[in-house]
């Protein structure tokens, strides 16, 4: 498959003329093709960074059966993506969520759709660098750079978590910023690392397994007694932190080419890979454990069971692809952000529209959206010091926004569905499915926004003693939307300043 693409100049004049239909000139260069454009997708959602950071969350709750939750999420998530590809073969325009939003209902929806998202991803560049913790010190003792014990949840675990972040948030600020073309070498690069990583874990886990596949059907271990539906609902979340992102095939349309056939079937197939990939790696886990009831899996989780059952070599093999993947994951999340960014200065929908939709003539790449983000993604890494219990309820809560966000796409197209134009010989259509699959899709989104947003003492306070994190999810969408209608009122008088300001000089001049 191809990576890196120099495509021809009837190729580029015909994507330049597709979106000028929609009001834009090309300014971003093109040039990736089928695999950097599922490498957008796949490193996005990076089952490598996210199953080994939130395996020991999701069994903490509902014990081995938990596993169930990830195909269940998965089947929720294909819907969304069957609906996301059919919008990217219908317009391929960077920022897609936000741009699908207010082509299928309006400025104001349209707007709320891109700020959450880009809240969001912003929030997800802080949770998936400070990921680095999680393996760097387990790899070499001299990655814990301010010594002291290397956990999270300790002061100098966290102290070292933020500088380990910060570091590689500014290395990442400096490869996206120098151009497409680099960012998409070491996207691809470290893709096809992590799902070599992923197949040999698998087999390796496979191998060393003390128990059969019929481990997913005990539920021993999960928190709370009664009913097992509540804790299964709980231990849901683990697979909902993971299968998201797998849109930003759509992101990098206008650097894509011919994107609307070649986004559409990235889209699909990451989701589809970190699904299986997933679902592979986690009845491996299981299966090898060393035991399901010492309370080490709900604690260490997938990093415990690589290095006792691997040994030294092997484990620490493992965890030095663990952190190529975050570090590829977190360069995806950057990237998408910052073209989101762009896609909506563009329109004038941020504030400092002007310079933020500026293109750098040498890098062809939105450079001010990506130093910015980075710089906001460090600030909130160093909440983490002294007060890890917030910074795991903002990343928590982010991707609570995230699914918002996909909620302003997926439910006005099915409310527009009825007028959509047919999408086009050789474009990807759900035909007379489209309505069942996006009515399913609109259904499953509201259900797990609800069921993440709901303020359960066990996920977003599990200390105690702190009503406010408790409640910390309808807090911060609260804020984010106040935030948001802000922006856009803002936005929309430096549009009016700026009209009344050419329109001013035009009549100067005219006189």
């Amino acid at each position: 498959m191809s990576t890196i693409v120099s495509p021809t100049r009837d190729e580029v004049a015909h994507d330049a003329a597709d979106l000028a239909e929609f009001g834009y000139s090309q300014q971003l260069r093109r040039g990736l093709g089928q695999y950097a454009s599922f490498a957008a997708g796949f490193s996005f959602v990076s089952i490598l960074t996210t199953v080994f950071q939130l395996f020991s969350f999701g069994y903490s709750f509902g014990g081995p059966a938990f596993f169930w939750t990830w195909p269940l999420v998965f089947a929720g998530q294909f819907l969304v993506a069957l609906c996301f590809a059919e919008l990217a073969a219908r317009y391929p325009i960077s920022g897609c969520v936000y741009q699908w939003s207010r082509r299928l209902s309006t400025g104001l929806i349209g707007h709320f759709a891109g700020w959450t998202m880009l809240i969001g991803q912003v929030v997800s560049v802080s949770a998936a660098a400070i990921a680095l913790q999680v393996v760097l010190p387990s790899v070499w003792s001299g990655f814990q750079l301010v010594g002291g014990d290397p956990t999270l949840t300790s002061k100098t675990g966290a102290t070292n978590a933020v500088l380990l972040g910060a570091i590689l948030i500014a290395l990442t600020t400096v490869v996206s910023s120098v151009g497409v073309k680099l960012t998409s070498l070491i996207n691809c690069v470290g893709v096809t690392c992590e799902l070599v990583g992923v197949a040999a874990l698998v087999v390796l886990l496979f191998a060393h397994s003390d128990r059969g596949p019929g481990v997913v059907l005990h539920t021993e271990g999960a928190a709370g007694g009664g009913s097992y539906v509540w804790p299964f609902l709980v231990s849901a979340l683990m697979a909902a932190y993971v299968m998201y992102g797998f849109d930003s095939a759509g992101e990098l349309s206008e650097e894509t080419r011919s994107p609307r056939t070649t986004a559409p079937k990235a889209i699909l197939k990451a989701l589809a890979v970190s699904g299986a990939g997933g679902a592979a790696l986690l009845l491996g886990a299981l299966m090898a454990a060393p035991s399901l009831t010492d309370g080490q899996l709900a604690t260490e989780g997938l990093p415990y069971v690589v290095t006792s059952r691997l040994g030294e070599g092997l484990g620490r093999a493992v965890l030095v692809d663990v952190a190529i993947a975050i570090c590829v994951c977190t360069l995806a999340i950057q990237t998408a952000a910052s073209r989101l960014t762009y896609s909506m200065a563009r329109d004038r929908a941020l504030p400092g529209a002007e310079r933020l939709s500026r293109v750098s003539p040498r890098t062809g790449t939105p450079v001010l959206p990506t130093v910015l983000i980075g710089l906001i993604a460090i600030a909130i890494l160093a909440v983490n010091v002294g007060q890890a219990q917030l910074f795991t309820a903002i990343t928590s809560v982010a991707v609570v926004i995230v699914y918002v966000a996909y909620l302003l796409v997926t439910l006005p197209m099915l409310l527009r569905r009825r007028g959509m134009a047919p999408a086009g010989p050789g474009r990807f259509s759900l035909g007379r499915f489209g309505t069942p699959v996006n009515a399913l899709a609109v259904g499953y989104g509201l259900f797990m926004a609800v069921n993440m947003a709901w303020p359960r003492q066990a996920v977003y306070d599990p200390a105690g003693g702190h009503w406010y994190l408790r409640y910390f999810a309808l807090l911060f969408c609260a804020a984010v939307a106040v935030l948001g209608y802000a922006t856009y009122l803002l936005a929309g008088r430096s549009t009016r300043t700026a009209r009344t300001a050419d329109l001013a000089e035009a009549a100067e001049a005219a006189a």
